[in-house]
């Protein structure tokens, strides 16, 4: 565990983000003032985060309603290069922002599985649902109510998983890479996209509750992601980091991040200590 969350018992980290995530799912998308927990204020600039960080704007167009809360940091569907006729699973699938657009591409001989531990999340997922099938003509995508570290999924279950802002939340991430393993086929991929530290944050801000809920506080070293993978018996492991995400969140002042800034040392910004990962990776 970082060093980040020494201080904070595991159980009230998991009470905390399930509480925040419940409330952004209820409010469609605000859990820090006007700006939602990972990401963007409703709208607009859910719709300009999305953009900056790779996403096609005709597929954000094809959305349900909501499904795009401004909570990713990456583009992992992307990353995946998904395939007709795969199974992809996505951690902590919250509105079902990605799983939407895995299905379409894994189109109707595959199947997207959103997994989620916030009900009212999984709620709106679902609620989705019949928007996505009148759209496509696909019925091809699910939402399972449950823990990342503890996924509902059988063994050798999923050729990709990908997840987007989410693992850098949970306090046990090794487990959380030990049941992508799990669930994985031989031979099937990662693609994740979460936040990372470039070094250790000042502990005013790592025990921010905000911070937490904001995918900040509970991110890990760099090195540290990729030790957990290798851990969890993954091969081909790449790391990206980018810094369009943070930057994206200073353009438009997002009120968590104008926050945390407001933590730091004299002459520090938020980038020397926190960037945008992508994570590609395979099981043998």
């Amino acid at each position: 565990m970082s060093k980040n969350h020494s201080k904070i018992n595991p159980e009230d980290i998991r009470l905390k983000v399930l509480e925040g995530y419940a409330a952004i799912a209820q409010s469609g998308g605000s859990c820090c003032g006007p700006s939602s927990c990972c990401g963007a204020d409703a709208g607009e600039s859910a719709l300009q985060l999305a953009q900056t960080i790779g996403y096609d704007l005709d597929e954000l167009a094809a959305l349900p309603e909501g499904a795009n809360m401004g909570l990713s940091c990456g583009n992992p569907v992307a990353l995946a290069s998904l395939r007709p006729g795969e199974v992809v699973v996505d951690l902590g699938s919250g509105g079902g922002f990605d799983v939407f657009i895995a299905g379409r591409k894994v189109g109707p001989t595959g199947r997207a599985i959103g997994v989620d531990m916030t009900p009212e999340m999984l709620a709106k997922a679902r609620r989705n649902i019949d928007s996505y099938r009148e759209s496509t003509g696909l019925d091809n995508v699910e939402f399972r109510l449950g823990e990342i570290e503890h996924l509902p999924l059988a063994d050798h279950c999923a050729d990709v998983v990908i997840s987007n802002c989410v693992i850098n939340l949970s306090p046990d991430k090794q487990s959380v890479w030990n049941e992508i393993a799990r669930v994985l086929k031989p031979g099937g991929r990662v693609a994740v996209s979460d936040l990372a530290l470039l070094q250790h944050l000042p502990p005013a801000v790592a025990e921010m509750v905000e911070a937490l809920v904001g995918c900040i506080a509970g991110a890990v070293l760099v090195r540290d992601t990729e030790r957990m993978a290798r851990q969890a018996g993954l091969v081909d492991i790449q790391l990206d980091t980018k810094s369009e995400y943070i930057d994206a969140m200073t353009t438009i002042n997002d009120p968590l991040y104008r926050q945390v800034a407001e933590h730091l040392p004299a002459g520090e910004k938020i980038s020397n200590y926190v960037t945008s990962l992508s994570v590609s990776a395979r099981k043998p």
